[in-house]
């Protein structure tokens, strides 16, 4: 999506794009390397499961290196007007020319989410390479105001080098709903994630039932995962289903909820958002930015069931709340979660910076 965002908000220009993982996959003895030094540096930890593999395979010196190495082999000086790269395990960086980071999370950040232990972090030899990343691009784009302030407060990078642009929804955006009557007479609330521990989806089904007594009517709709539920009236398991069918979910439901412990982003969010749905998220990484308390929705801490009862119950309430909430989400969603209107602000700063280092001569 971001890769088309940029497409069409850069007509005038021809944007090449090269993926690292299919690189990888076409040289047997890097995949070889990569996997001995991820065996090497974090062995305990995949042995006991606390890290995975194919996360750990992209967090060593030796891979930093060789992508970086690889990076300079297809992007060169005088060649491109300047170079941008998604996320942030990686450096495709080169001397010279103008570089731009999109990243929705940065390792630090980590240490923010309550069930996160230091221990668990990736080795301080590749933080202090991630570092480099921020430091060598002119600058780092973020989903997200959390980031955004990790990268200044734990990375030390410098206010000015740091734009929080936000991010569009990766399913079909909605056109103009209708507004029907019927819209939020339904006491649906949907889940959707694939997770459902680290989404919360536990203390939803705790705090749902909490609520049946008092809305006999209500109905969850889980979607993504397939987890055991009971005897739960009112409670639907749908589990995965293509991206293509998503819409649908979102149009029946009048209330979204995802009290996640652990999110980095979180697309989900936009994506009911644009749908017009009320929300109720937790105090976690990016997802103040998309629930504004009493505006779009509800926060909750992580866990709090009864709090969360409360909220859903306050929804399940009143109809107009539902309408009113929904509708402020859709509004911040047409302002900040487009993809172009993402991609124009990049564009921006893009080409301020890039007017700046002309200036200056280089």
């Amino acid at each position: 999506m971001t890769l088309d965002a940029l497409r069409a908000v850069y007509p005038e220009y021809r944007i090449d794009a090269f993926y690292v993982l299919p690189m990888l996959k076409k040289s047997p003895l890097a995949l070889a390397a990569a996997a001995i030094a991820a065996g090497g540096s974090y062995a305990p930890d995949l042995l006991r499961g606390r890290k995975k593999f194919k996360y750990a395979a992209f967090r060593t010196p030796w891979i930093f290196h060789w992508i970086k190495r690889q990076a300079g082999r297809v992007v060169q000086s005088g060649q491109y007007d300047f170079s941008f790269q998604m996320q942030s395990i990686f450096d495709a960086s080169t001397t010279g020319l103008p570089h731009f980071v999109y990243t929705d999370h940065t390792h630090l950040e980590n240490l923010n989410f309550e069930d996160f232990q230091p221990s668990s972090l990736y080795s301080k030899s590749w933080i202090e390479l991630e570092r480099s990343i921020y430091r060598n691009a002119d600058m780092v784009f973020t989903r997200s105001s959390n980031v955004s302030a990790s990268l200044h407060e734990q990375y030390n990078l410098e206010a000015q080098k740091i734009a929080c642009v936000f991010a569009g929804s990766n399913a079909a955006k909605p056109g103009q709903l209708e507004d029907l009557p019927t819209r939020y007479s339904a006491k649906e609330i949907l889940f959707a994630g694939i997770d459902w521990d680290r989404k919360g989806g536990p203390n939803l089904l705790a705090a749902f039932q909490k609520i049946l007594p008092r809305h006999p009517d209500a109905k969850l709709t889980i979607v993504g995962c397939t987890p055991e539920v009971g005897q739960t009236p009112g409670c639907n398991v749908v589990g995965r289903v293509p991206l293509a069918e998503m819409p649908g979910f979102y149009e029946r439901a009048t209330i979204f909820c995802l009290p996640t412990r652990v999110e980095p982003f979180g697309i989900v969010f936009v994506e009911a958002m644009w749908n017009a749905l009320p929300i109720i998220g937790t105090r976690v990484g990016a997802v103040p930015d998309m629930v504004k308390e009493a505006q779009t929705g509800f926060l909750v801490a992580p866990g709090d069931v009864d709090t969360l009862a409360q909220r859903l119950d306050t929804l399940l309430s009143d109809m107009a709340l539902r309408k009113n909430f929904g509708q402020a989400g859709r509004r911040l969603a047409e302002d900040r979660y487009d993809w172009p209107a993402v991609a124009a602000r990049m564009r921006g700063h893009i080409e301020e910076t890039l007017s700046s280092r002309a200036q200056r001569g280089n």
